[in-house]
């Protein structure tokens, strides 16, 4: 599998078909963000509404993962929070995770010039998003990283 099959597309209305899969997959990995985005997802408490999204990765037309973005409230300045990035662990290490990423990004970087995260989901989160350019900080309550463009 190479990048060029995954496609990313904005979820709106439903979470998307196959998200069953990725909750129970996240929960029996101890990951708990999947479980709490269907929560509040079902509660209409966190929607992603605009200037945010909600994105699905999809591989030959299967979930592989999902991420989205919102308005950062404890930035003190204009940021947008990067929520609930998770990809199956057998589409991962193909470039899902970073084209996932990538989407979020730029939604989030069309609303706001810095872009905050907590990276503190699982082990492999804060190695991720160090690698796709944030950097560590404890300026924004609850977040572990952070990018300005």
């Amino acid at each position: 599998m190479t990048q060029d099959v995954v496609v990313i597309t904005r979820v709106v209305e439903t979470l998307p078909d196959g998200f069953d899969v990725i909750l129970e997959a996240a929960a029996s990995e101890g990951v708990r963000n999947m479980a709490m985005l269907a929560d509040q997802w079902a509660s209409g408490g966190q929607r992603f509404d605009e200037p945010g999204a909600l994105f699905a990765a999809l591989v030959d037309g299967d979930l592989a993962g999902v991420g989205g973005v919102t308005v950062e409230t404890g930035a003190g300045e204009p940021a947008m929070r990067m929520w609930r990035l998770y990809v199956l662990p057998m589409f991962r290490r193909f470039g899902v995770g970073r084209r996932l990423a990538g989407a979020m990004m730029q939604q989030g970087f069309q609303a706001a010039p810095l872009l905050t995260v907590n990276a503190g989901a699982s082990d492999a989160a804060a190695p991720f998003w160090d690698a796709m350019g944030f950097s560590r900080t404890d300026a924004v309550t609850g977040a572990t990283h952070a990018l300005r463009l």
